[in-house]
């Protein structure tokens, strides 16, 4: 996708954000959040005017504090006795997923992403909803290998506390060395798959452009991973460990 197209996304995502806020907020409660006019956001929120990319970036960072992916996110998340949640009504629910692709669109605009990665299966939903607003193609690492693929990068790893180890597989083709790929997954919390997916691309002498996690929790996982210097990692919301 073009910066230009991406911009005129960024900003129409910025009036769709607004009009939202206006359903919680007076124009007067914005103004003062925002520190821009009413007239201004009354001509947004109305549609009459877009804001530039600069500042619609600005008020983007500002409303999604107010109404933006992370309430919802954490109003869906209730842990059980075991210290494991459902994730069944967010990688399931579309006005989450849209505002995610929204999210990463956002963050990552501008920056060279020729292909999005995730490991089936829960990864799946959400990362094709960010690679249709990034307008790339999406990849998927899966855990057996399918008929009439001609060869694979492998990477084997062993699931913590369990002794079991799991195999991801990526097909050879779907990765060149050229490829700039943003890695998606819905949440992190132990960190060996996500671990797995970056040592796929490394295999593919593809350049990592960035991580984006919906949920991070607890911060085993940072121990684990490790990025090239400057990678970006953006991560929804993050919760402490049960």
């Amino acid at each position: 996708m073009s910066t230009h197209a991406e911009e005129l996304k960024l900003r129409l995502m910025t009036i769709e954000l607004l009009q939202t806020a206006k359903k919680r907020y007076t124009y007067r409660e914005l103004s003062a959040k925002t520190n821009l006019p009413v007239t201004v956001l009354s001509r947004y929120a109305k549609g009459h005017v877009l804001p530039n990319a600069e500042r619609a970036r600005q008020l983007w960072g500002t409303l999604k504090k107010l109404v933006g992916l992370p309430i919802e996110l954490r109003k869906r998340i209730q842990f059980n006795s075991e210290g494991y949640f459902n994730n069944t009504w967010i990688i399931g629910d579309f006005n989450i997923l849209r505002q995610a692709a929204h999210h990463a669109l956002a963050t990552f605009a501008g920056r060279r992403v020729t292909k999005i990665l995730t490991a089936a299966v829960d990864g799946i939903p959400l990362a094709t909803m960010v690679a249709d607003s990034l307008g790339v193609n999406l990849v998927i690492a899966k855990w057996s290998k399918e008929v009439g693929v001609p060869a694979f990068y492998e990477e084997t790893y062993v699931l913590r506390g369990s002794g079991v180890t799991r195999t991801l597989y990526l097909p050879k083709e779907a990765l060149k060395r050229r490829d700039s790929v943003l890695i998606v997954d819905d949440m992190v919390k132990s960190g060996e798959t996500q671990v797995a997916l970056v040592n796929l691309v490394r295999k593919a002498r593809a350049e990592i452009s960035g991580v984006y996690y919906l949920i991070a929790v607890g911060d085993e996982w940072k121990e684990k991973l490790v990025l090239p210097k400057g990678c970006p990692i953006e991560i929804v919301t993050r919760i402490k460990s049960v």
